[in-house]
C-alpha cells in the first residue's frame, strides 16, 4: 500500500524542481558564454548548496563523472568562482568547495583571465594583417589592390568595435579595483 502524499512531500518535489531548474539553466547559461555545461551545473550546486561540498558529492548531484568533475573544478578555481574550504570534523584527502558569492569578483576575474586575453589577441592578428597588407599593396594587381582595401577597411572597422571593448573592459576593472568594497550590489528584481 502507498502512503498518501503529504505536504512536506509537495514541498520537497518543488524544491527539487526548482533546484534541477536552476542547474540545468546554469549549465545552459555557461555553454552561452562559451564554458562547459558542467562549470555552470557545478557552480549552481555550490551557489544552492547551505554547506560546502565535495567533488563526490558533485558526482552524486550532477551524474557526472569525478575525473570531470575535478578537471571543471580546477576551471571554476581558476577563475575564481570556487574555492576550496576547511570543513570541521572532516579528515582525510576529500577537499570541500563552496561557489563565490561576490558576482563583481566573478565578473572581473573572467573579464581578466580570459576577455581581456581574447580581445588583445584579436587585436594584434588584426593589427598584423594590415600590416601584412599595406606592405604588400604596391605589388598587387589592381583588382587585389581593391580587395585589399576592403579588408583593410573592414579590418579598421573591426579594430574599433575591439578597442571599444578593451576600452570597456578596462573601465569595469578600474571601476572594480580602485573601490572594490564601493562597487555596487547587482540590482535584485523582485518577480513576485
Amino acid at each position: 500500500m502507498v502512503a498518501p502524499s503529504t505536504g512536506q512531500d509537495e514541498a520537497d518535489a518543488r524544491l527539487r524542481a526548482v533546484h534541477d531548474s536552476m542547474l540545468d539553466g546554469l549549465g545552459q547559461l555557461a555553454d552561452y558564454f562559451g564554458f562547459s555545461k558542467v562549470a555552470g551545473q557545478i557552480y549552481g550546486a555550490l551557489l544552492l548548496s547551505p554547506k560546502p561540498l565535495c567533488l563526490d558529492d558533485m558526482v552524486e548531484v550532477l551524474d557526472i563523472s569525478k575525473a570531470n568533475a575535478s578537471m571543471t573544478m580546477r576551471t571554476l578555481e581558476n577563475l575564481g568562482m570556487v574555492r576550496e574550504v576547511w570543513v570541521r570534523g572532516t579528515a582525510g584527502r576529500r577537499k570541500y568547495y563552496e561557489a563565490e558569492g561576490n558576482f563583481w569578483r566573478i565578473i572581473t576575474n573572467i573579464l581578466k583571465s580570459r576577455e581581456m586575453r581574447d580581445v588583445e589577441r584579436a587585436l594584434h592578428v588584426m593589427e598584423t594583417n594590415a600590416r601584412k597588407l599595406n606592405s604588400a599593396m604596391n605589388e598587387l594587381p589592381e583588382d587585389q589592390r581593391e580587395l585589399a582595401d576592403l579588408y583593410l577597411e573592414r579590418i579598421a572597422q573591426l579594430q574599433g568595435l575591439f578597442q571599444f571593448a578593451q576600452f570597456m573592459i578596462e573601465a569595469i576593472l578600474e571601476q572594480v579595483n580602485d573601490s572594490p568594497d564601493d562597487v555596487p550590489m547587482i540590482p535584485q528584481i523582485d518577480f513576485k
